[in-house]
C-alpha cells in the first residue's frame, strides 16, 4: 500500500517535471520571434533575467516609453515606497504593492537570484552565454547595473537595513535600469 501510494505521488511529480519543461520549450520558442528576440535578448543581459521574465515584461509592458521616466515605471510595479506627508510631517511606509503584481514579483525574485549568484564581478557561463551577440554597450550597461546592486545591497546591510527590504530597494533599482535599457538610456 505504501509502495503504490509512493509510486503515485513520484508519477505526479514527473508528469509535473515535464509539464514545466514543456512550458519552457514554448516560451523559448515565443522569445525567439522576431517581435520579442531583440528585446528579451538584451533584458537577458542582466544577471537574474532569464527568458521567463524577460518575455514577461516585454509581453506586459508592450511600449516601454510610455512611461516618462524609471520612477513613473517603479511605481506601475509599485516597488516604491508608500507616503503619507502633511505640512512639516513627512512618513515612508512599506512599498505601495498598486500595479502588476506578477511583474513585480518577477523583479523580486530576479534580485534575489541577483544577490545569490556565484562570485561577485565573476560571470557565470550561463550570464556570458545570454550576453553573447548583443551590442558590447548593452552588456556594459548591464555589468555596471549587476555591480551597483550588488553594491547597494551591501551598503542597506551595512547599515542595519533587514535583508528582505534591501531585496525589495535592489528590484526597485533593477526596474530603473530595465526601464533605461529598453529606452536606449545605455550611456
Amino acid at each position: 500500500m505504501e509502495q503504490e501510494t509512493f509510486n503515485e505521488y513520484l508519477q505526479e511529480v514527473l508528469d509535473q517535471q515535464e509539464k514545466v519543461e514543456r512550458y519552457d520549450q514554448r516560451m523559448e520558442e515565443l522569445a525567439a520571434l522576431e517581435a520579442y528576440r531583440e528585446d528579451v535578448s538584451r533584458l537577458c543581459c542582466f544577471r537574474g533575467i532569464e527568458t521567463h521574465t524577460a518575455l514577461s515584461l516585454v509581453t506586459e509592458i508592450g511600449d516601454f516609453s510610455r512611461f516618462a521616466s524609471a520612477r513613473q515605471f517603479s511605481a506601475f510595479l509599485g516597488l516604491v515606497p508608500s507616503e503619507d506627508s502633511s505640512r512639516n510631517r513627512q512618513w515612508r511606509g512599506s512599498i505601495t504593492k498598486a500595479g502588476n503584481i506578477r511583474l513585480r514579483l518577477l523583479l523580486v525574485e530576479a534580485a534575489k537570484a541577483l544577490l545569490r549568484s556565484g562570485v561577485y564581478g565573476k560571470k557565470s557561463k550561463r550570464l556570458v552565454a545570454r550576453q553573447r551577440g548583443n551590442d558590447p554597450a548593452v552588456i556594459s550597461y548591464a555589468d555596471r547595473a549587476n555591480r551597483r546592486l550588488h553594491r547597494v545591497y551591501g551598503k542597506l546591510l551595512l547599515r542595519g537595513v533587514h535583508h528582505n527590504k534591501a531585496t525589495i530597494a535592489v528590484a526597485r533599482e533593477l526596474s530603473c535600469f530595465v526601464w533605461g535599457m529598453m529606452n536606449g538610456r545605455i550611456a
